[in-house]
């Protein structure tokens, strides 16, 4: 009963921190943004909040102005607002100018935007690095609107401001361990009202932050960062450099890993790192059929860490792939879409992968043929097993690829063997002094299931920000 209670509340929690960011009109820049880094600090306090400056050059990028919004909507003739961005951040696009007049619905229509083959929800758009001003509607309401004709005359207001002087804001969480060598989880924190492709990862990583400090021993160092996505994470990247490609041992993006769909990920650009393989272990054990998707598929802040020059091994970890659930980047996305056990499901998926690492040791049998088991309450009698059966069996497979060459990740691979059992059988054989463990690095994985290139390339609704 305490344990089934204990992840209950778990799962509330995680679920009842994303409805409180929520509403927050976050963006590459602004107070949103710093509101929603001040939330996770409270949850977890180590978190460290940064800042740079509009302007500065990030590679071949710039830190753009601080926006901030305050009011924005459209009335009729009859004053009423028939758009209102108090009633939904998504009802404007993001980083518009500030714009305020009389205009004619002919002169409104370009700056108004919907999504015609789901007419009930409202897009999220933006115009980041072009000077522009719109709406979002449901192309249900453009469609009314529409029917008063092109000469019908609306009140506009955009109070809005971008700031030459702003910064651009972005945190991470640091746990030292045993090893310098590093752990990178990524996330990003600058889409408005959007619960599983925004929310989900922040509150996934906070959570696993807190299981991470409080392991009483942790070998590798921990780095979890909350950045706007692009921007943000090329302005990290510029900060830590040199750090990052000397000291990333694996890394992986999270991202839409609040809905209960699916599993997916994108590996990394050739597909054959250690990040792919363990998180094509911990996938495996939750979906057999999960989706491994293709460099080509990339979409998320695994462009960044990942592309030329910086080789950051990076695999985007997610439940349904973005762009492939009608719920992306509109108001379908909210928290009704985002269960509570998904996030905690997501929650358990890394911390399988951070186990998987952390265990991942070279066993070596003691003995030379199979140990006599029997004697070691290993085996089973006449009057039953002393151990499960499951556990007995994983020990007898884990024994049986115990070469000193094949670490316990590779037996996983090999045998089937989910990681929590690889690594059971592995404290239970250390324990009985049956095999001798060394830790081995390697940066390249064994043989992983193909990768899906299938209607990537050239898909027309794929979208990246």
């Amino acid at each position: 009963m305490g344990d089934t209670t204990t992840k209950v509340t778990l799962a509330a929690d995680m679920h009842g921190l994303l409805v409180e960011l929520f509403p927050l009109c976050r963006s590459l820049t602004g107070p949103g943004v710093r509101e929603t880094l001040k939330i996770l600090r409270r949850e977890f306090p180590g978190l460290s909040i940064y800042e740079v400056p509009s302007g500065t050059p990030v590679f071949d990028w710039t830190v753009p102005e601080e926006w901030a919004i305050r009011e924005a909507w459209v009335k009729n003739s009859h004053g009423e607002k028939v758009i209102d961005f108090c009633q939904s951040n998504l009802h404007v696009v993001g980083y518009s100018m500030p714009f305020k007049g009389r205009i004619s619905f002919a002169e409104l229509r370009p700056h108004l935007h919907t999504l015609p083959e789901q007419k009930d929800v409202v897009p999220y758009v933006t115009s980041y690095y072009q000077r522009d001003w719109g709406f979002c509607l449901s192309h249900q309401l453009f469609e009314h609107l529409e029917s008063f004709g092109d000469d019908a005359v609306y009140d506009v207001l955009i109070d809005s401001s971008l700031d030459d002087d702003g910064v651009m804001n972005f945190a991470d969480i640091l746990l030292p361990g045993e090893s310098d060598r590093e752990i990178l989880i990524s996330c990003y924190v600058c889409h408005p009202s959007l619960a599983n492709n925004e929310l989900s990862g922040p509150v996934v990583a906070i959570f696993l932050a807190r299981w991470l400090a409080m392991l009483e021993q942790r070998h590798f160092t921990y780095r979890i960062v909350f950045v706007p996505e692009t921007i943000g994470s090329l302005a990290y990247i510029a900060k830590h450099e040199r750090h990052l490609r000397e000291k990333v041992y694996a890394a992986f993006n999270l991202t839409c890993v609040g809905d209960d769909r699916a599993w997916s990920c994108v590996a990394t650009p050739k597909g054959n790192t250690l990040s792919d393989e363990v998180a094509c272990l911990a996938l495996r054990q939750r979906s057999s059929n999960f989706e491994r998707h293709s460099y080509l598929a990339r979409g998320s802040d695994e462009r960044q860490y990942a592309s030329p020059g910086l080789g950051i091994p990076m695999v985007s970890i997610m439940r349904s792939r973005f762009g492939d659930f009608p719920e992306y980047h509109n108001s379908a996305d909210n928290c009704d879409f985002v269960t509570p056990e998904a996030l905690e499901e997501s929650l358990a998926c890394m911390q399988s992968i951070i186990t998987g690492l952390e265990y991942n040791l070279t066993p070596q049998v003691v003995h030379k043929g199979e140990p006599q088991l029997g004697r070691r309450n290993l085996y089973p009698t006449h009057s039953g097993m002393i151990i499960s059966k499951d556990l007995f069996y994983a020990v007898w497979d884990f024994l049986a690829y115990a070469d000193g060459e094949t670490d316990l990740l590779r037996i996983c691979a090999l045998t089937g063997l989910s990681i929590e059992d690889a690594c059971e059988a592995q404290a239970l054989l250390l324990d009985k002094h049956l095999v001798t463990v060394a830790r081995r690095y390697r940066s390249q994985a064994g043989p992983l299931p193909p990768a899906s290139t299938a209607g990537v390339m050239y898909r027309p609704n794929r979208s990246f920000f």
